[in-house]
């Protein structure tokens, strides 16, 4: 077998359960088809690099599982008596965008049934002050933010704690969202705590963008269309001094990170010029409010990709994804 037919199977092998029943099984000719796209002599470095990051990126069905399974016991938040603790819980239901919160918890009602004999649904009881927000991962902040501001203007309680989860959470977005939040709970009068919890935490703080574990360019590319897109109005990238992985360890060495950084933003550039249905904040590294090449995460969740992730990952039509998102 070639290294490229090896890179090609260990890379479809990595991501089997996406999106899992609702699109076809990825296959080594399935990511073949996505790799095409990029000119031939990076096409297996590329290869090379995606096979690494995705074993720490890539979040399947059964480490989810275990993240939850864990969380139910864990002591740390469920004390010496986790039953107790859960059955006095209750879970928000209250995400305004797409189905991630749902079947987070349904996962998440699957381990507390196996531990405890309880479902999601028979948690809380009449007067709950502890309660859950389960979701897979936090990007910018903005989902959280808006949900959570929603509920402490209408539902809340005047007194409470609320244990923020998620898979995967960026450590800028938290920031973000953290401070908003307390401002919101302050504005309502109510005395509202939180805690986060997660499973990666990922640097992509602004102030620590030389330790980031995201696509953060060293330079911008020098093809004429990318430094055209950069160069627009509102534009100043912030650019990472070469030599770091990030703490995390996501990608294999400065050498392979820069190609994705670069490959993926000179393919994103393009790709926004051949699709005509992309909304201005849709980053050529994904999606950020704010004018950036783009917000630069490599997490990708069984259920979706998200679409802060570069547009090179999951972008269609006529350009072909890796994986195929499915949109709120």
């Amino acid at each position: 077998m070639s290294e490229r037919n090896r890179l090609l199977e260990s890379i479809a092998s990595k991501i089997a359960d996406y999106r899992a029943g609702e699109i076809p099984l990825p296959s080594s000719t399935h990511v073949d088809q996505w790799i095409a796209q990029f000119p031939q002599p990076v096409q297996q470095p590329i290869l090379t690099e995606m096979e690494h990051v995705l074993a720490h990126t890539y979040l399947n069905k059964a480490s989810v599982e275990t993240f939850l399974s864990n969380l139910v016991k864990n002591p740390k938040m469920a004390c010496t008596d986790p039953c107790a603790f859960w059955r006095g819980v209750k879970f928000l239901r209250i995400q305004g965008g797409g189905n991630s919160q749902h079947d987070m918890l349904a996962l998440l009602s699957v381990a507390l049934q196996k531990a405890c004999g309880l479902t999601v649904e028979q948690c809380g009881g009449s007067a709950p002050n502890i309660f859950v927000y389960l979701d897979d991962a936090l990007f910018t902040g903005n989902r959280i933010l808006t949900d959570i501001s929603g509920w402490i203007n209408s539902a809340a309680p005047q007194i409470a704690h609320v244990h923020i989860i998620t898979m995967g959470l960026h450590l800028g977005g938290q920031y973000y969202a953290k401070g908003k939040i307390d401002t919101v709970t302050k504005s309502a009068g109510k005395s509202i705590t939180f805690s986060w919890r997660h499973a990666v935490g990922i640097e992509d703080r602004k102030s620590y963008t030389d330790t980031s574990d995201v696509l953060r360019p060293t330079i911008i590319p020098s093809d004429p269309a990318t430094q055209a897109y950069v160069k627009g109005p509102g534009f100043a990238p912030t650019l990472r001094n070469p030599g770091g992985i990030g703490g995390k360890g996501f990608f294999s060495s400065e050498q392979g990170r820069n190609l994705l950084e670069q490959e993926f933003l000179k393919s994103g550039v393009y790709i926004r010029s051949i699709c005509p249905h992309l909304g201005i904040y849709q980053r050529p590294l994904g999606n950020m409010v704010l004018q950036t090449p783009g917000f630069g995460s490599m997490i990708v969740t069984f259920r979706n990709c998200p679409n802060n992730a570069p547009l090179t990952l999951w972008a269609g039509n006529p350009w072909y994804p890796l994986f195929a998102r499915k949109t709120n």
